[in-house]
């Protein structure tokens, strides 16, 4: 059966489906939830497949699709990319029934949802992912937005989804590098939300890496009411509640920022940038090296990086001031005080940023 997680935000609502055998499908899914006649249908280069099997659930619908490949890869989230989807909307006569389907990983998502945020002031948006970051992560709570060459998602938006159609099984063709980078974004929510998903996660980690079918459903439907439960109570990040879902995300983006986009995976940067916050944390006196450890041996169990490269250290200060939870230049940064809880810190000395890069960069 399909499982259902629901995002409470009022007239902005929207249903996460988990495909199951016996379960409802994207037909019915999006038969419910649009009224569009026309649809775009957003991927890259690598899931044309999927997106062709998306476009016939659409079609059956009663929505006729166009598609729109695009190259794989971050440095294609670009506002350059986003106008050349402007340009098909616009030689489509797209208006604002016109339905943005965005079928790949959290490139795609974060750009498709950019431009259906921006075109003609909004246009309804339906997330496929088909990645496991893009799952637990990105393809919920209505972020998008692209790159600027001087950091990460400077340029975006607020757009909430109709709805994010999640099946689980075309996470068996996902390239090995891409499946482990989705399972860092799981890690941060063990050590943000939940003690017990981070338990479960070092007491299943060769099922994960086997990609056991229950095993994945479990940390995805997790992940997606974690982040739900979070969304619904700061939805525009104006509590600082939802910043905690950046957890290693300051230091994450400064090191795909400074290697340049597409050298690390997201979730490759976000394994070192946990590492790095908790140094940090431990630093502060906020936390125990033991927390750490744990972290880092997760991490390393299931094959993802621990320390950054030996990138320029004042490149990368210089890239977490433009972070976007940075205050007048200022860095803040979201620390562990204990396993399952984190908070936001307002002033971080960019000393200790400098001595915790300092004693891991090689």
């Amino acid at each position: 059966m399909s499982l259902f997680v629901r995002v409470d935000l009022g007239p902005r609502s929207y249903d996460i489906a988990i495909a199951g055998t016996g379960g409802s499908s994207l037909t019915s899914f999006v038969r419910e939830r649009a009224t569009a006649m026309r649809a775009l249908v957003v991927c890259d280069e690598h899931v044309s497949e999927h997106a062709d099997r998306v476009a016939d659930a659409l079609v059956h619908a009663g929505i006729q699709p166009l598609t729109a490949v695009l190259p794989s890869g971050e440095r294609h989230k670009c506002l350059s990319v986003a106008a050349h989807l402007y340009d098909r909307l616009a030689e489509v006569e797209a208006d604002r029934n016109t339905l943005v389907v965005a079928v790949g990983g959290g490139v795609i998502g974060d750009l498709a949802g950019f431009v259906a945020a921006t075109y003609a002031r909004g246009l309804p948006l339906l997330m496929v992912p088909t990645t496991l970051l893009a799952m637990v992560d990105s393809s919920v709570g209505g972020k998008v937005g692209v790159n600027h060459a001087v950091a990460k998602n400077l340029i975006g938006a607020f757009h909430q989804p109709i709805g994010v159609w999640i099946d689980a099984e075309v996470l068996t063709t996902l390239p090995d590098r891409e499946y482990r980078s989705g399972l860092a974004e799981v890690v941060k929510y063990g050590v943000i939300l939940d003690p017990e998903l981070f338990i479960f996660l070092e007491n299943h980690i060769e099922e994960l890496l086997e990609r056991d079918p229950d095993a994945i459903r479990h940390i995805v439907s997790r992940s997606c009411r974690l982040k739900a439960n979070v969304v619904e109570k700061d939805e525009r990040e104006l509590t600082g509640l939802r910043a905690m879902l950046n957890y290693g995300h300051t230091f994450a983006h400064a090191f795909e920022t400074v290697a340049g986009y597409g050298a690390l995976l997201h979730g490759e940067a976000v394994a070192i940038g946990m590492v790095c916050a908790s140094r940090l944390a431990e630093a502060r006196g906020l936390i125990e090296h033991a927390v750490t450890e744990r972290q880092r041996e997760l991490l390393d169990e299931f094959g993802l990086p621990t320390v950054p490269g030996r990138w320029p250290v004042d490149d990368l200060l210089a890239a977490m001031r433009k972070d976007k939870k940075a205050v007048a230049g200022k860095m803040r940064f979201v620390l562990p005080v204990r396993l399952g809880t984190v908070d936001l810190f307002d002033h971080v000395p960019e000393t200790a940023v400098l001595h915790v890069l300092q004693s891991l960069i090689p």
